[in-house]
């Protein structure tokens, strides 16, 4: 994240339609992706929305992630011939992480939630630096009678997480029950809203995808049914994805990081016919990733920033993608993509350069903590 650094820099950001709400809160804005959006709240601050969603419930406003439509005949059957992941192994009101590859060369142009409606709806929601480029790619390619429709803000979503997430969804008549990586509908305050059972934190939690017309009345009778409820911004929401180790597109996943360098090979269906950059990945597969990304926890007191050197003895082996402090494990953690010739295994040191200064690492496999509620 960075600073906004002018006047017309801010009026250019698109904002949230509970901007008001989150001004009224005392939140410190930042921009990303686009989007001027709360970083943290006045009287909480990262530490305290950090741990509330560890041990509580928190609310964020993700209202910045893209939102996208894939409509008729073989709607599913074409974002399935697009995207890494195979949708022909979930069903109707099942969500799937996948990624968009660029064709030539399998880098990830983004990663992706999509949600299986049926065979002729799937809704996608992707970062919002990244949606307009993937429904370029989507309509460049789809079919006659395939529409894809870009929905970014027509949609509000509150992520609500943490192991009291279902208690307070329950209390509002809300469905709670439904498998994680599914969803159902759900009206609440005169909307009807779609309930996920998805999240970037590693705690119980859902997603909330909410008319924006609508969003300033959902998040009320969120905070008027939990009094205990606390709203979180995008610096507690960084440090609880980075202790689970999951990605973050631009850092950790890029054009210029594929899914087998960035350990999200999980997400690509190996065995489809056809999916972009399928020649490219499997190649890279059949040679080997000549980095991957791995964890490393502090062994000295240190913090680990993206874009720091990875030290075995005096040579360079890597780089950080993503670091912060473990608000848990009070200790800094962080991904960075490694050389495989080395052949650095899971608890091997290493040393990062902190600003000319080195500090000791462990390499270790992600999560860095396990959440209170599977």
């Amino acid at each position: 994240m960075t600073d906004v650094t002018s006047d017309a820099a801010a009026t250019r950001l698109r904002r949230s339609p509970l901007h008001e709400r989150h001004t009224a809160l005392g939140a410190k804005f930042a921009p990303f992706g686009g989007w001027e959006m709360p970083l943290e709240y006045a009287g909480g601050g990262v530490l305290k929305e950090h741990t509330a969603v560890r041990t509580a419930v928190g609310v964020f406003d993700v209202s910045h992630l893209g939102k996208a439509r894939v409509a008729g005949p073989g709607a599913a059957a074409f974002v399935n011939a697009c995207l890494s992941n195979d949708l022909g192994r979930i069903g109707p009101g099942r969500a799937q992480y996948t990624l968009c590859c660029d064709e030539a060369t399998g880098g990830v142009v983004d990663d992706i939630i999509a949600y299986l409606h049926d065979d002729e709806h799937v809704f996608l929601i992707p970062n919002a630096a990244n949606t307009a480029e993937v429904v370029r790619r989507l309509r460049a390619a789809a079919p006659a009678g395939i529409t894809v429709t870009d929905e970014h803000e027509a949609y509000a979503v509150l992520a609500v997480q943490g192991p009291r997430s279902a208690e307070l969804l329950g209390a509002l008549g809300l469905p709670v029950a439904h498998d994680y990586m599914s969803f159902s509908t759900a009206t609440l305050e005169g909307a009807e809203l779609t309930v996920c059972r998805t999240g970037y934190t590693g705690e119980l939690g859902y997603e909330l995808v909410v008319p924006a017309e609508h969003s300033v009345a959902v998040w009320d009778a969120l905070f008027a049914a939990d009094a205990e409820l606390r709203a979180c911004g995008l610096g507690a929401r960084d440090t609880l994805r980075t202790e689970m180790g999951y990605p973050l597109h631009g850092q950790d996943l890029s054009l210029e990081i594929t899914p087998l360098q960035g350990r999200s090979g999980w997400a690509v269906g190996w065995g489809k016919p056809a999916f972009w950059g399928r020649d490219a990945l499997l190649a890279e597969k059949a040679a080997g990733p000549r980095r991957t990304l791995r964890g490393l926890e502090a062994v000295d007191r240190a913090i680990p920033r993206p874009g720091m050197t990875v030290l075995l003895g005096d040579d360079r082996v890597g780089v950080i993608t993503s670091g912060t402090f473990s608000p848990t494990k009070k200790q800094g953690v962080a991904l960075a993509l490694l050389d495989t010739e080395p052949g650095i295994a899971d608890g091997d040191l290493v040393e990062v350069d902190i600003r000319g200064r080195r500090a000791q690492m462990r390499v270790t496999r992600p999560p860095f903590v396990q959440p209170s509620v599977k």
